[in-house]
């Protein structure tokens, strides 16, 4: 599966603002879910004496997961414009690898509605995205 979804991902990392930032690596899928593992880096730290992960970048982190499970599901016929992203922040989250998941909630012919968490290295959940996405019919150029 991991080579199914690989040319997803390098194409979100080649043409994706965030794409080339959080260093995604496949983890597992099933319909309607997916999970990848993504880097924080210390660039997207707050200014803080802790260092924790800034919420934006986090939400961005989110937003990637999800949209990249809409697009693979699609095999690249659907593209995602995100709406009304909605983030709630559990736990502090700092620089490393963490679990990010993505789960399908529904999908109709134009808007889908879809939840992302990420959790933190010991396995706890530290932040939930849940937002709706507009599909834009589209034939992504998966091999260039």
């Amino acid at each position: 599966m991991s080579n199914d979804i690989d040319k997803y991902i390098l194409f979100h990392k080649k043409y994706g603002g965030t794409g080339k930032k959080f260093q995604f690596k496949f983890i597992d899928y099933k319909r309607n879910n997916l999970k990848l593992e993504g880097t924080f880096s210390k660039d997207m730290t707050n200014p803080g004496p802790e260092g924790f992960v800034q919420g934006g970048q986090i939400t961005s982190m989110l937003d990637d997961v999800t949209s990249i499970l809409l697009i693979f599901e699609s095999k690249g016929e659907i593209y995602p414009s995100s709406t009304n992203l909605h983030t709630i922040f559990h736990r502090p989250i700092s620089t490393g690898n963490h679990v990010c998941e993505a789960k399908l909630i529904s999908k109709g012919k134009n808007i889908a509605t879809i939840k992302g968490e990420i959790y933190n290295p010991n396995g706890k959940i530290a932040a939930t995205l849940i937002h709706n996405a507009f599909l834009i019919s589209t034939k992504l150029k998966l091999n260039n």
